[in-house]
């Protein structure tokens, strides 16, 4: 009986991982309703998104040097690669000219792990504290997303609801803000 029970707790927690480990937002709302509906709660949703940064990043980094190393033979990569080397530098300029560790989370909050140690290496933070600025911005980025799910299943009562608001919200909100931000520029 014990032996069942920890196995349905580590299949319980493998599919909630496996969610939290796709690269795209949604899965963050469909891995909190998931663990909420077994039973697994915030620290535990916490460490198994935690687990899942550190997983990109074992996975991440050996694939963006070996990428780099094959853009050197094919020029078409090496024009994708300075494109997204100079989109980067032009985020990063928006917050002076050396932002720190801070601005540096706020980037990968606001938009990916990836693209937050791509800011970090570009400002010379090696592959822990690269990694780390990262991870921490997609922690917070987490914690946002996991307690709004949690907020908003609570007040519905309907877990696939609140997962289906909450990833148009994450569609939405980042296209408003920028349309508002663009419009008031322009004035």
């Amino acid at each position: 009986m014990a032996q069942a029970l920890a196995f349905n707790s580590v299949k319980n927690s493998w599919d909630v991982f496996m969610l939290f480990a796709v690269p795209i937002g949604g899965g963050i709302p469909a891995g909190v309703v998931l663990a909420k509906s077994r039973g697994i709660g915030w620290l535990a949703m916490s460490l198994l998104y935690l687990v899942s940064d550190l997983l990109l990043a074992i996975v991440f980094e050996p694939m963006m040097f070996v990428i780099l190393w094959i853009a050197r033979h094919l020029p078409f990569l090496q024009r994708t690669i300075d494109i997204s080397r100079d989109i980067t530098a032009k985020t990063i300029a928006r917050y002076g000219a050396k932002p720190g560790p801070i601005v540096l989370i706020m980037i990968a909050f606001g938009v990916d792990p990836m693209t937050g140690r791509a800011a970090a290496l570009s400002q010379g933070h090696g592959f822990f504290g690269g990694w780390a600025i990262a991870i921490a911005g997609d922690m917070l980025f987490f914690w946002v997303v996991m307690s709004s799910t949690l907020f908003l299943n609570n007040l519905l009562g309907d877990g696939t609801w609140a997962a289906v608001i909450i990833m148009v919200l994450m569609i939405l909100i980042p296209t408003l803000v920028r349309k508002w931000k663009d419009r008031n520029q322009t004035v």
